[in-house]
């Protein structure tokens, strides 16, 4: 019995047993302020419905930073820590910090500028170098892509925000048809090729543009496709194959480069 009056009494296991209750009361409030924030953003008129969840996740977020720094000032008056001179200190120390982490510091003021610009948001398709993504998570340093055609996650730094494009719902293709065709002719095959992809459930519309280019082998033909951007590329393929099939409903070969050699 006075062992567990030793442990109870213990000053370091009472320190241990306020720290976890704070852990504990701060993780509780957090969960229900994002609840509350939550409701409030979906049920707002606000806020523009396409962004709604950039926003809960920048409001997470912020919150979590938030709270992670009054969970440890809390912590440390618990431990005898002068929370006051830390406070008081912070205005020094943060010039330090802030040079130290510049980096860091432009990627939450573009993290900010991404939301309030309205740049782009969860669900879109943006391109980053090489690289075509739909946009996963927005937050106050980073935004990470999912790859369309590896399914590979990548963190892009947000101070990097001017290499970032946001990919519109139009792609062009050329649909190529031999010189010996007719005008008239040529029209009802590309408008028979329209008809075709416009069957297809990725896309949207398909609308012929007109002639585009007389190249050494061929005349060209654009075509105008609307798409949700993450289906592109399984729709340029899906378009492709149809353009194929039309052409050989035709009679038509693919024209091609053809090298004629002369022997005297």
């Amino acid at each position: 019995m006075e062992n567990i009056n030793k442990i109870i009494n213990n000053d370091g296991i009472t320190k241990i047993f306020h720290s976890l209750i704070i852990i504990a009361l701060a993780l509780i409030i957090y969960k229900l302020i994002v609840g509350i924030i939550e409701k409030t953003i979906e049920n707002s008129k606000i806020f523009n419905k396409k962004r709604t969840k950039t926003y809960i996740k920048l409001a997470k977020s912020v919150n979590r930073y938030i709270f992670i720094g009054i969970v440890v000032l809390f912590i440390l008056k618990i431990y005898g820590v002068d929370v006051s001179s830390v406070l008081a200190g912070i205005g020094i120390i943060s010039i330090i910090i802030g040079l130290a982490i510049q980096d860091f510091l432009k990627d939450i003021i573009r993290g900010t500028s991404i939301i309030s610009d309205d740049y782009f948001s969860v669900g879109d398709v943006i391109k980053y170098n090489n690289i075509e993504g739909k946009v996963l998570v927005v937050g106050l340093k980073t935004t990470k892509i999912q790859e369309l055609s590896t399914s590979n996650i990548y963190s892009i730094a947000n101070r990097n925000i001017e290499q970032v494009a946001v990919l519109s719902k139009f792609i062009y293709i050329r649909v190529p048809i031999p010189y010996e065709l007719k005008l008239n002719e040529q029209h009802r095959i590309i408008n028979e090729i329209v008809d075709i992809i416009k069957k297809d459930k990725l896309i949207e519309d398909c609308e012929n543009v007109g002639l585009t280019e007389l190249a050494d082998s061929k005349i060209e033909y654009l075509l105008k496709i609307t798409l949700n951007p993450i289906n592109k590329l399984q729709a340029r393929r899906n378009v492709l194959e149809y353009i194929i099939e039309g052409l050989e409903q035709n009679n038509i070969a693919v024209p091609y480069n053809q090298l004629d050699v002369h022997q005297k």
